[in-house]
């Protein structure tokens, strides 16, 4: 059993006879039983029916059920499940899609069992003309040559049609030119544009719209058309001459100035860009003689420039053609019934009389002198005049920022240039100053001049060794060996060359020199059997000559060492190394470096003791201790170092004492410290109580064994009368007795007068 498709489509074979009388054939086509075919963009309000299926098992009595799968089932198609008709829901677009493939099923409504297997078929999309032309661009661009022959291809402009290409005339597109004749045309099958006229001129008119259609439907009534713009500009050819405006061009004023420029000449082209490009040239003998002209690229002018000085007074005006032709030449038109493609035109140039600078003679300036030559000596002579018909004087000068030295000097009136110091031609052997010029009676007119010196060499100086030699000499040497070549330098620098002569003197019993000719020479040994205990160095004079005149000669010592070599004459130790080996041994080094270090050592002691020395306990430790001190500085013994501060307070209270204190500027010799005897506990003066400290400090063992002075004055020191203070007196005020008073003298008979009576009246 098979299922089968109605409603095929069966295409025969088919003639067509279109108007123009054309014949087209179409192919035949096979039957087609698995394909439905439905025409796009339905406009009916029902669903378009797109066909129906049938199968053998299908009997009639409404067991068997069709089931549609594929593209689109249930929203663009739908399918009767017991007639099997198939119906379209929506409008259906070719260009969107344009073939569905789709599987017919056949199934058992009671048992939904499949009854036969399933098919595919297709439903194919008949197309319409439904979509116009249209241009990958709605405006295009092109150009093509002025002057160009008819025919001539300008650009292809194309369009694409959404429509059927194998189907009918849908998308046959016809071109055609809307716009644009009589100048162009376009090929009605590939839409190529060309030129339609002769000799179409860019300076007449350079630019073209041309719009250009595209119809399907092989260009019938009906047919749906699309439009582009081509904007079409004509390129220029070099088709037009250069012309002169006017063949006699105004007159040009020089500046007088050698290359400068003094006017300027245009022609006029209609070409542009690189046809437009001119040059220019002067044909007269002489104009070429005095000027010259060039062509000013991004002006297109030509520049009128003096080649020679020009002088007023000589020739005061010039006249010579100018002639024009293009740079870049085309062939095709250089034989035109046109006028040849070059033009020309005269110029006159009238010259101005202006002040002009003084002008030397010559420039540069080459001058030769002697190094020997004098300060004062002559050196050369720079001439200027003004070459003004008024002839003014000038002045010489030299500009000093070129002879910064001040080695010459020149005559302000002559010109004349002299030396000022001696030249030394091996310090400089040119020296290029720069003269200066001006009129005096207008000093802004200058010109300067360059002059070059040049020291020429005067055989002033002695040869010499080239290089410093170290040269050495073989104990077990022979007679006649080489030892050392040697060569010279000379800074003179004589017209032949160099030739030097080299000797020694001939008592020499050691060496001997012989001249190679060739300005070096050898020295050779004369004996055998050096030795280095002997003699370790020999210093051997060399007289070097050479031949300019006057002949300078130097003597150069050469330093011979005699070292130990090898049979074969190499060098293995020299008078050096063998004189520290023979006079210093081993042990020798180690003793000297034993002494060193014995001697830093001692001076590091030193160091030390001294800074210990200096280190002293200060006389008042706190800063805080506002006690009363007295210091003496008046001793005659131990100086500074001896003397002790003594507190106030010691005297104030004779019971406060430091009995074991030692004194601070020595170290006691003794095993124990000296003790001191307490004071006397109902010390009633202070006399006593110095006096004790007295014995004890003559009697102290650790004193230092020469003449101290120690000075223990309070209050009043310096009196006869001793002091008068009552601090820490053990005896009360009402305990004392004045009586002594009148025995001090008559400073103190009224001070007597007051306590004895006070005395008296106390004990009444």
């Amino acid at each position: 059993n098979a299922l089968h498709m109605f409603y095929f489509m069966h295409c025969r074979k088919v003639l067509l006879l279109w108007n123009d009388g054309r014949i087209l054939q179409r192919s035949k086509r096979g039957w087609m039983w698995n394909q439905f075919f439905l025409l796009e963009e339905y406009t009916g309000n029902d669903n378009q029916y797109v066909g129906k299926l049938h199968s053998n098992m299908d009997r009639g009595d409404g067991n068997v059920k069709y089931i549609l799968i594929g593209d689109g089932v249930g929203s663009l198609f739908l399918i009767d499940e017991n007639s099997g008709d198939i119906h379209a829901t929506k409008r259906l677009d070719r260009e969107e899609r344009a073939i569905y493939t789709l599987h017919a099923k056949v199934v058992d409504k009671r048992t939904n069992e499949t009854l036969e297997a399933d098919t595919e078929f297709n439903i194919k999309i008949h197309d319409i003309n439904d979509n116009e032309p249209k241009f990958s661009k709605d405006l295009y661009f092109a150009s093509v040559p002025e002057m160009s022959d008819v025919g001539t291809s300008v650009i292809q402009v194309t369009a694409t049609d959404a429509d059927d290409q194998t189907y009918g005339n849908s998308a046959k597109l016809v071109y055609s030119i809307l716009q644009g004749q009589p100048y162009f045309s376009v090929d009605s099958d590939n839409g190529t544009i060309r030129t339609a006229l002769p000799n179409m001129d860019r300076e007449t008119k350079e630019n073209y719209q041309v719009v250009i259609q595209a119809k399907d439907m092989a260009g019938q009534m009906g047919g749906l058309s699309g439009t582009t713009t081509v904007s079409i500009t004509l390129s220029d050819e070099n088709d037009s001459p250069p012309r002169f405006a006017n063949r006699k061009r105004p007159s040009l004023f020089s500046s007088l100035l050698i290359y400068s420029a003094i006017g300027r000449i245009k022609a006029n082209d209609a070409d542009v860009g690189r046809n437009a490009e001119m040059q220019y040239s002067i044909v007269d003998r002489d104009g070429q003689d005095m000027f010259t002209i060039i062509s000013d690229q991004n002006t297109q002018e030509g520049v009128i420039r003096v080649k020679k000085q020009l002088d007023y007074e000589r020739q005061r005006t010039y006249s010579f053609k100018v002639e024009v032709t293009n740079t870049y030449l085309d062939p095709r038109f250089m034989y035109s019934p046109n006028p040849p493609f070059k033009d020309d035109a005269m110029v006159r140039v009238t010259i101005e009389d202006v002040d002009e600078p003084p002008v030397f003679s010559r420039n540069p300036y080459i001058i030769e002198v002697h190094e020997d030559t004098a300060a004062g000596s002559f050196v050369g002579v720079v001439s200027a005049r003004d070459p003004d018909a008024d002839n003014n004087p000038v002045k010489y000068s030299i500009d000093r920022h070129t002879d910064l030295e001040r080695l010459f000097n020149i005559d302000s009136v002559n010109g004349t240039i002299t030396t000022l110091k001696g030249l030394d031609r091996e310090m400089s052997k040119w020296h290029n100053i720069s003269v200066v010029a001006t009129e005096i009676s207008n000093p802004r007119q200058t010109t300067r001049v360059p002059v070059f010196i040049r020291v020429l060499d005067v055989n002033d100086n002695a040869p010499e060794f080239a290089m410093y030699y170290e040269t050495f000499v073989c104990e077990n040497v022979q007679p006649g060996q080489l030892i050392q070549t040697i060569s010279a330098v000379d800074t003179d620098d004589p017209l032949v060359g160099h030739k030097f002569v080299f000797s020694i003197s001939s008592s020499n019993p050691n060496f001997t020199i012989v001249d190679n000719e060739d300005n070096t020479a050898r020295i050779l040994t004369r004996r055998a059997g050096f030795s280095r205990r002997e003699m370790n160095t020999y210093l051997l004079p060399v007289v070097i000559s050479d031949n300019d005149y006057p002949i300078q000669s130097s003597t150069s010592t050469l330093t011979v060492n005699v070292c130990a070599c090898d049979s074969r004459g190499n060098m293995q130790s020299c008078n050096t190394e063998a004189l520290l080996s023979a006079g210093l041994s081993t042990g020798a080094l180690v003793a000297i470096l034993l002494c060193v270090i014995i001697l830093l050592m001692i001076v590091v002691l030193f160091a030390a003791l001294r800074r210990q020395q200096r280190k002293k306990e200060p006389l008042i430790i706190s800063k805080e201790d506002v006690r009363d001190n007295v210091v003496s500085y008046n001793d005659e013994g131990g100086g500074e170092e001896d003397t002790q501060a003594f507190d106030i307070g010691t005297l104030r209270n004779p019971e406060v004492m430091d009995a074991n204190k030692l004194r601070r500027d020595i170290i006691p010799e003794m095993l124990f410290p000296f003790q001191r005897t307490s004071p006397i506990k109902d010390n009633a003066d202070v006399r006593e109580f110095i006096h004790g400290r007295l014995h004890e400090n003559d009697s102290d063992p650790t004193a230092p064994p020469y003449d101290s002075l120690a000075t223990y004055a309070y209050e009043g020191s310096g009196s006869l009368a001793e002091s008068l203070s009552s601090l820490e007196s053990g005896c009360m005020e009402g305990d004392q007795e004045y009586d002594y008073l009148s025995n001090w003298g008559p400073p103190f008979k009224k001070l007597a007068d007051m306590y004895i009576g006070k005395d008296t009246a106390r004990e009444t």
